[in-house]
This record gives structure tokens, sequence and C-alpha cells, in this order.
């Protein structure tokens, strides 16, 4: 009984005024006329007892300088540690970022085929311009250029121990990869290539050189800006 009492407590959104609610907002003008915070509201539903669910969407996306970005890779634990979001809120706010990963991916590489930098780019950007570590990734791709799949290959600091040939052409193999692209991020936002993003760009290159499977591109992803290393002829 107490827990039902203080349910019914919390501030929802039904205590705002109309042309206010966020759903309502969502109703008449669409998603895109919604803030961020407005978003995360309609996701989450109801406030606490001291904040509607805009303050607490507010302060979800205030507590990191990333903004929503901290939510692309928030942990379960990140979430539940701020005042208001608990293990239902957490777990709607993660279900809805997995969700749109998947749909952002599996829509871009059924249609997308390369032909610049700027095609992978796009793809991938907002994803990997907020994560934490280094993510190596191959896309693979088919005697047209079409993207068959991105492939992860490694997670943490980019080194020959952790990037290796076998795995990353056993993938390109299985895959029937005609050709691939290496793609990785700079947690720090500077996509400027270190001289070992160099040293296993080549490295790459000679074995699928030797294997027949063609490295085009080595694209480096920073915070909102990337590097092509076949656009600044470092191959």
């Amino acid at each position: 009984m107490g827990d039902v009492l203080k349910e019914n407590r919390d501030y929802t959104i039904k205590d705002m005024p109309l042309n206010e609610r966020p759903r309502e907002k969502l109703y008449k003008y669409g998603a895109k006329s919604l803030s961020n915070a407005e978003l995360i509201a309609v996701i989450i539903r109801t406030g606490s007892r001291s904040d509607t669910a805009i303050e607490l969407a507010q302060r979800l996306i205030s507590i990191d300088k990333r903004g929503i970005g901290f939510l692309s890779e928030a942990s379960f634990e990140e979430l539940t540690s701020v005042k208001g979001i608990g293990k239902c809120k957490a777990a709607q706010i993660i279900s809805a970022i997995e969700l749109g990963k998947r749909i952002a991916a599996q829509g871009g590489e059924d249609k997308v085929k390369v032909t610049s930098p700027v095609d992978i780019v796009g793809l991938i950007m907002e994803e990997m311009r907020y994560l934490k570590k280094e993510h190596f990734r191959i896309a693979i791709l088919d005697t047209k250029n079409h993207i068959i799949a991105i492939e992860e290959i490694s997670i943490g600091n980019l080194n020959s121990s952790i990037v290796h040939p076998r795995e990353v052409f056993n993938i390109a193999i299985r895959r029937t990869a005609n050709s691939i692209i290496l793609i990785h991020n700079h947690p720090s936002g500077d996509p400027t290539p270190s001289r070992e993003d160099i040293n296993i760009t080549n490295r790459l290159i000679e074995a699928g050189n030797i294997i027949g499977i063609k490295v085009l591109d080595h694209i480096i992803i920073g915070d909102n800006r990337y590097l092509s290393f076949r656009e600044r002829n470092i191959i």
C-alpha cells in the first residue's frame, strides 16, 4: 500500500498544461518538434516525487558534456545512479537506444553503396563519436561496393596484438568480401592517425593483397570529424 501511495504522489506529464505536454506535441507536430529532453520524457513517461519527467530528462543529459551522446554508451549502473532514474526508467532508455542503433545499422547496410568515405561516415558517426574506448571495425563490401555488413573486430587501444590480419580476414572471407574498409574511433575526438594506426593499416593492406581482398580505405572517427587515409593519400 505504501508503494501505491508513493507512486500516486509522483509528478507525471499529465500534470503539465496540455499544450506543453511532449506526447501531445508529438501527436500534433511530429517527433522532430520535440527537444532532446522531451523525447526522453516520452520514453520514461513519469517523473519522480520532486521532478517532472522533463526535469528528470534534463538532469540526465546535463551530467555529461556529451549531452545525449552520453546515453549511447551509458550503462545500467550509470543511469540508475541519477536521482529519480530507477530500474524501470533505465531499462526503457537503454532499450530505446539499442533499438535505434539496430534500425540505423540494418537500414543503412542494406541500401548503401560506397562511393566515398562520407557514405561510411554517415552510417557510423553518431554512434562511434561518443564511444569511450577505441573500437576497430571493418565494412565488408561486395563486388559493386555495396555494404554487406559492418563487423566489430576488437575493443581497446589499437595495436598489432589485438588487430591481427587473421581475425580481420577470417571474418571478411566468411562474409564473402570483395573488399573491406577499416574503421576505428579516437575517443579523444581528434581523428589524426597515430604511427601505430598507420603501421596496422599497412600491415592489413599487405595481408589483403596476398589473400585477394583489397583494403580500400581506413577511416578514423573523431568528434563530428573524420579522417580518410585514402583522401589524405596516406595509402
